[in-house]
C-alpha cells in the first residue's frame, strides 16, 4: 500500500467566522428552546375553564375581571400546596367546583344557585375575601 504523502491535505482550523455563527446559532436554539419551554410551563400554570364551567357562567351572567381570576388562581395555588385534589372555592357570592391538579374550574355557581345545594366529591375547601 503506497501513498503519496503529498496527495494528503492538512487539516487546517476553521475560519472564526464560521465558528462564531455556529456558535450564535447555537444560542438562537437555545433561547428559542427557553422561550418554548417558559410558555409550556406558564400555559400549565394558569387557571383554565372546562366547557362546562365556561357554560354556567354565560349561562348565570358572572363575569370576571383579572382581579377575580387572580384570585380564584391564588386559592386554587394554596390548595394545591395543602394536597387538595377538588375543591371548593367560595368567592365573594359565587362558588366554583375546581380540579385543582388540572388547574381547571370544572363548574361555577352564583348566590342563587347556593342555596340549599350540597357540594360532594370534594376534599377542601377554600373561602376568598
Amino acid at each position: 500500500m503506497n501513498r503519496d504523502i503529498n496527495s494528503i491535505m492538512p487539516v487546517r482550523p476553521l475560519p472564526a467566522a464560521s465558528i462564531e455563527s455556529r456558535t450564535a446559532a447555537a444560542r438562537d436554539i437555545k433561547r428559542d428552546f427557553q422561550n418554548v419551554l417558559h410558555h409550556e410551563l406558564a400555559s400549565c400554570q394558569e387557571l383554565k375553564f372546562s366547557a362546562h364551567a365556561e357554560k354556567r357562567l354565560k349561562e348565570r351572567k358572572i363575569t370576571l375581571g383579572r382581579e377575580d381570576l387572580s384570585r380564584i388562581d391564588q386559592a386554587v395555588k394554596q390548595a394545591e400546596a395543602k394536597g387538595a385534589r377538588e375543591s371548593l372555592i367560595i368567592y365573594n357570592d359565587l362558588a366554583f367546583i375546581t380540579s385543582v391538579k388540572n388547574k381547571t374550574v370544572v363548574t361555577a355557581l352564583d348566590g342563587s344557585a347556593l342555596t340549599n345545594h350540597v357540594f360532594t366529591n370534594i376534599d377542601s375547601a377554600i373561602i376568598v375575601r
